[in-house]
């Protein structure tokens, strides 16, 4: 199989994540959760770095159920600090617990976070093949709208990302073999 050209090969996580969940329409506030919340932890980093760590992550932050996240307390905050195991940056940290809070503000508003994140293109993915864009008219004003909600490690270039891993933006490379996987909605 003939995979985007900035996949690790070497790495099954990463072959996985690429052939399995990138680019995949998501749909589960759970996961949604989670995958935003990793996307803040990347800032300044590497994916594949996140992604060697994603499952002590998951270990870490309460299986990622937002409503678990936003209850954390300065001892969890300490705990999570001490932990090796994930990326241990403090603002990064505390962001998360703050944006899970923000989450559920939006889950109680909009019924879903589903629901939220694919009003932006009318619920359709969009097929924008990859290249080094970091950033595009969608992500700027989805990410206007996060940190007008308080979330923080939601820039533009954290949301582009962010959309392109949930299959708002089908980005496969053109030399992909998935790239002609089909628009998929929901």
């Amino acid at each position: 199989m003939k995979r985007c050209a900035w996949v690790n090969e070497k790495n099954p996580l990463y072959v996985k994540y690429h052939d399995e969940e990138w680019g995949v329409p998501l749909h589960d506030d759970r996961s949604l959760f989670e995958l935003l919340i990793l996307e803040g932890f990347q800032a300044g980093l590497s994916w594949e770095c996140v992604l060697n760590k994603r499952a002590h992550f998951r270990e870490a932050f309460a299986g990622f159920r937002p409503e678990k996240v936003a209850a954390f307390t300065e001892a969890d905050i300490g705990r999570l600090r001490a932990d090796s195991g994930i990326i241990r940056n403090q603002s990064k940290i505390r962001a998360a617990v703050g944006n899970a809070r923000a989450f559920l503000d939006i889950v109680r508003e909009k019924g879903s976070f589903d629901s939220y994140i694919w009003s932006f293109t009318g619920g359709r993915q969009i097929r924008e093949p990859y290249n080094l864009r970091t950033s595009s008219p969608l992500s700027d004003a989805v990410s206007a709208d996060l940190r007008r909600r308080g979330m923080k490690y939601v820039g533009t270039t954290i949301l582009y990302s962010f959309l392109q891993a949930i299959g708002v933006i089908n980005a496969h490379g053109e030399e992909c073999d998935m790239k002609d996987a089909g628009i998929r909605t929901k």
